[in-house]
């Protein structure tokens, strides 16, 4: 049996008072493009309902859009210092050697020279060696294709970050 209710903690973020709500959603993902147009389609009657409206979101940010929320993400193996979300989310790099750590500041240094930004995955879940081997895989990409990779992490990313708003009590 599937219950109709709104969630706690998405009745909550429904609550919220503008600011207060915009500052949520920044936190999630540094795009105020994005925020925006979440702002906007509030309430919520679902948690599918978010994340519907943050990957139509997503898909319509601009290349500087995609940049000013990657400006929010730490280079992989250095969370931000104090920021839990940060450690948990990169916490497959924390078990890593000194070696593959040394190999991928190299590695994050080449793609941020050859982009122009941060290399960004998805990182939840994933572990020291998948995320070299992506890096590897992705610095050999064109920027167009690149971007576009970028921009579905980020959406893999929001939607975790959201299912945390939704899911607090």
């Amino acid at each position: 049996m599937t219950s109709t209710s709104t969630p706690p903690g998405l009745a909550r973020f429904n609550a919220l008072e503008e600011s207060a709500a915009r500052a949520v959603l920044l936190e999630a993902c540094a795009s105020t493009a994005w925020a925006r147009r979440l702002l906007a389609a509030r309430p919520y009657a679902t948690a599918d309902d978010l994340y519907a409206q943050s990957d139509a979101a997503m898909a319509e940010l601009t290349a500087e859009d995609l940049g000013e929320a990657m400006g929010g993400h730490p280079p992989i193996g250095r969370p931000k210092p104090g920021d839990p979300a940060s450690a948990r989310e990169q916490s497959g790099m924390a078990s890593a050697g000194d070696a593959l750590k040394a190999e991928m500041l190299e590695l994050n240094l080449a793609y941020q020279e050859r982009f122009g930004h941060v290399f960004l995955i998805c990182a939840t879940g994933r572990s020291a060696e998948e995320m070299r081997d992506a890096v590897k895989e992705r610095i050999g990409n064109a920027p167009e294709q690149e971007r576009e990779i970028v921009r579905t992490e980020l959406g893999r990313i929001n939607r975790i970050r959201l299912a945390r708003i939704v899911a607090e009590d």
